[in-house]
């Protein structure tokens, strides 16, 4: 199965505080677009694996993605190491996408700058022949090196190098998130308070989007950093 855009994310709710939008709008354009999720979430103060594995299952349906996975590393405890790398690549020799994008190279958890570096270097190392990895069915993989990586932006403030508009997907970015029913503000929950769970986080989300969206006219947008320059054949064909 090909895909056309793979989003790596080292906990389930990564990809769509980070790209929900982003998502959303190019799979509306006819985009096959995936999920691979490193961990379960598995240390985080609320909720249980069981809740979260169901949780984005039903972001998944939110969002109409095509596939997604879980690599079932550790949270927290997960390493950028040979052996994660290597898992890493078979998920990108298996859908081949022709864009990768991943956590954010720095921010406030360190599980998210560290699955940066190792998404990155796995779209490096994919692209290597004598690099081996074996498919669901023992057979050897074929190389593959997307096109680009991209870097969503998470809790802390980055200079984007673009924005994409997602005005149109606000809403179901939002309700991609809101599906994540133990990790934020629920009035009748009994669980510990947590960072993300305080009534104002989503405000927080809302503002960070609409401080993207305005330099360019947008009213939401998502921002991104690059690796590489970027070029465009048409000076018109910019927002």
């Amino acid at each position: 199965m090909k895909l056309d855009i793979l989003v790596f994310a080292a906990h389930p709710d990564d990809a769509e505080l980070g790209c929900g939008g982003t998502i959303a709008s190019h799979i509306a354009k006819g985009k096959k677009v995936g999920i691979v999720d490193f961990t379960r979430g598995e240390m985080g103060t609320r909720g249980t694996p069981h809740k979260r594995d169901l949780e984005a299952a039903e972001a998944s349906k939110v969002l109409g993605l095509t596939v997604r996975e879980n690599l079932k590393f550790r949270d927290v405890f997960f390493e950028n190491n040979i052996e994660h790398q290597l898992q890493v690549v078979q998920m990108i020799r298996r859908y081949q996408p022709e864009i990768v994008i991943c956590n954010a190279p720095d921010d406030r958890h360190p599980d998210h700058g560290k699955a940066s570096a190792l998404t990155s270097q796995a779209c490096f190392l994919s692209g290597l022949s004598k690099v081996q990895t074996v498919d669901t069915e023992e057979q050897l993989q074929t190389a593959w090196r997307p096109k680009a990586v991209y870097h969503y932006i998470q809790d802390r403030y980055l200079k984007p190098d673009f924005v994409v508009d997602i005005t149109d997907f606000w809403d179901t970015k939002i309700n991609s998130i809101r599906a994540y029913k133990t990790q934020f503000f629920d009035p009748n929950s009994a669980e510990p308070q947590t960072y993300i769970s305080r009534p104002d986080f989503l405000n927080f989300v809302e503002a960070r989007s609409r401080e993207m969206g305005h330099p360019v006219g947008f009213t939401f947008a998502e921002g991104f950093i690059k690796e590489r320059h970027i070029g465009v054949r048409d000076l018109f064909d910019l927002a």
